[in-house]
């Protein structure tokens, strides 16, 4: 953090996803300067990168996988650290893609498991972060296939714009990414849709607002500002005049760099807002942005599911899930902005297989 001008400013990583869409949109709009900021936004090159300069402190907060966070906060495959979640950014908007063969043979109703033994060798999938939603997203759509995500295929780290690539390269046999990554292989005809990430989970968690737990603790006026920045930016979102105007900023070379038409079919498809349960939402009334306690559960759980994560003591996921949702601070903002909040922490959610999640 500097200080210019009096003007406090701070600086947020982003990845080039449909999703860092409430970074820009708070940046061009000048929302951070009507809440007493100025925010110096920074293009990261993968996840890990991100990850890397939160903890050195070369980012102030950043755009960042859910997963990532308590992955972090848990000391799996990296170092430990306590990390804070601000707000939710979105809820859905990402998709697993699969070679065309395989989505071929899936279409056709053959068994996953099947066309994969098929293969002349182990199929490989490619996910952002090992913790991340995507990796999340991806085992459990494999698990659900009867396929061991960990035993049965190879899992490969790779950032989400050299994924389609890869498919085309046969490198991969299908991966996991947030949007435009999965327009931009269908547009190529190098890979097609399996599933979307909100028609596996309605509502899920993606991108969240992370910043050091050390920032949000030790300067709450700041992290208050920041959480009303984007806040308000994740509102404005959610109209669809207001996405058409998002597409030019998104498709430009420093932010996403792809045509406007590959980003429009992402925020607006079908030429509107996908109002659904799956569809990428932003706001949603603050339902959206609301850091849900049992949102972190079910990643707690995913964990403990894939053998990374010890047993829990008692009230051991209560505090670690206290600690890094901030609720105080986005219940703070929110009564600021007017936008409701929940009476309870926890919500009810419903996966693609039946799976009821409390």
């Amino acid at each position: 953090m500097t200080i210019d001008d009096d003007v406090p400013t701070l600086t947020l990583g982003y990845m080039p996803l449909i999703d860092c869409a409430p970074l820009i949109a708070a940046v061009r709009l000048g929302l951070d300067r009507r809440h007493g900021l100025r925010l110096e936004l920074r293009r990261q090159a993968s996840w890990a990168a991100i990850r890397d300069k939160l903890l050195s402190g070369e980012l102030d907060a950043a755009h960042a996988l859910a997963g990532l966070v308590y992955g972090i906060d848990a000391g799996i495959a990296g170092p430990q650290a306590d990390l804070a979640i601000l707000l939710t950014l979105n809820q859905n908007g990402q998709a697993i893609t699969l070679s065309p063969p395989l989505a071929q043979g899936l279409a056709a109703g053959r068994p996953l498991r099947e066309l994969l033994a098929e293969l002349p060798r182990r199929p490989v999938f490619a996910q952002t972060f090992p913790t991340g939603t995507h990796a999340m997203w991806l085992y459990y759509w494999l698990a659900a296939q009867g396929v061991d995500p960990l035993r049965d295929v190879r899992s490969q780290t790779l950032p989400p714009p050299q994924m389609p690539a890869a498919l085309a390269d046969g490198e991969l046999d299908g991966y996991c990414a947030g949007e435009p990554w999965a327009t931009q292989a269908e547009a190529l005809g190098v890979g097609r849709l399996a599933i979307r990430s909100g028609q596996l989970w309605p509502g899920h968690p993606e991108k969240v607002l992370a910043c050091r737990r050390e920032f949000a603790a030790l300067q709450p006026e700041l992290a208050f500002a920041l959480t009303a920045t984007l806040l308000e930016a994740c509102r404005w979102l959610d109209e669809a005049e207001h996405r058409r105007q998002a597409v030019a900023w998104l498709a430009q070379p420093e932010v996403i760099g792809l045509p406007a038409a590959s980003i429009e079919a992402c925020l607006l498809p079908g030429g509107a807002v996908d109002a659904s349960d799956s569809g990428l939402r932003f706001h949603d009334d603050g339902r959206v942005n609301f850091p849900w306690l049992s949102d972190g559960r079910w990643f707690l759980q995913q964990f403990r599911r894939w053998g990374w994560l010890a047993p829990a003591q008692p009230g051991e996921d209560a505090t670690r899930l206290g600690n890094i949702h901030r609720l105080d601070t986005y219940r703070e903002a929110a009564q600021r902005l007017q936008v409701a909040v929940p009476a309870v922490d926890s919500r009810r959610s419903l996966l693609f297989d039946g799976t009821v999640w409390e």
